[in-house]
């Protein structure tokens, strides 16, 4: 009868701090992370943090946990608009030089004009061509500005996904479907210099490829500390 019992209340306690890790993941992760810091294992932090930083401390604290997002994942939404811009880009480039050759043109008919007449209608060709060229190349340049924003967030996304999953390189990640958590948890840090609080970003994705039929489900990572002070 005692066995059972000792069994019984053994496998409470099991369940109730498997309940507790994973109730508490965020703490959990801080944990690992801040033991690596104090040893200053930059390998390991660098396993849980897209941006690890050092962080001389003598303890820290949770002081507030955030209430969690869930949102569709982004990716490939990002991905569809960067490719979008580019075929602007790339249509846009050819207007451009259209627009340069036709004032090129203009300034070559002025050099071979021979008369005041001609003269006049070349540098008023030009004038017209000048103006139409620099309006496109203004058009060109906010074009080329959207689409290098829009790569950059993509490869950012990209970069993020990637790192959640712990997998390496994903081909075909830009196309998975799925959703991402994302929690601000806020630390106090007591150091040598005093006290600190840093907003702390989390995220976690789950993904899934369609096209194979596979879900992926990806680790709780810190995107980034955050100085409060």
């Amino acid at each position: 009868m005692d066995r059972k019992i000792f069994s019984i209340g053994g496998i409470i306690l099991l369940l109730f701090v498997t309940y507790s890790c994973v109730s508490h993941p965020e703490e959990a992760l801080l944990k690992r992370y801040f033991n690596a810091c104090s040893l200053n294992d930059i390998a390991t932090m660098s396993k849980m943090a897209l941006e690890p930083i050092k962080i001389d401390f003598e303890s820290w604290e949770i002081i507030n946990i955030g209430e969690e997002m869930v949102e569709p994942a982004s990716l490939p939404e990002i991905n569809q608009k960067e490719l979008e811009l580019k075929k602007k880009v790339e249509e846009s480039v050819g207007i451009t030089v259209d627009a340069k050759e036709d004032l090129d043109i203009a300034e070559f008919d002025l050099e071979k004009a021979r008369t005041r007449a001609a003269r006049n209608a070349a540098g008023k060709k030009i004038n017209e061509m000048k103006a139409k060229y620099e309006e496109q190349r203004e058009k060109h340049n906010l074009v080329q500005k959207d689409y290098n924003e829009a790569k950059a967030a993509a490869q950012r996304e990209e970069e993020i996904s990637t790192f959640s999953l712990g997998r390496g390189e994903v081909p075909n990640i830009r196309d998975f479907t799925g959703e991402v958590f994302s929690k601000d948890v806020e630390v106090k840090i007591q150091g040598e210099s005093g006290t600190k609080d840093y907003k702390v970003s989390l995220k976690k994705y789950i993904l899934k490829d369609e096209v194979a039929g596979m879900t992926f489900r990806g680790r709780l990572i810190i995107l980034k500390f955050e100085d409060l002070n």
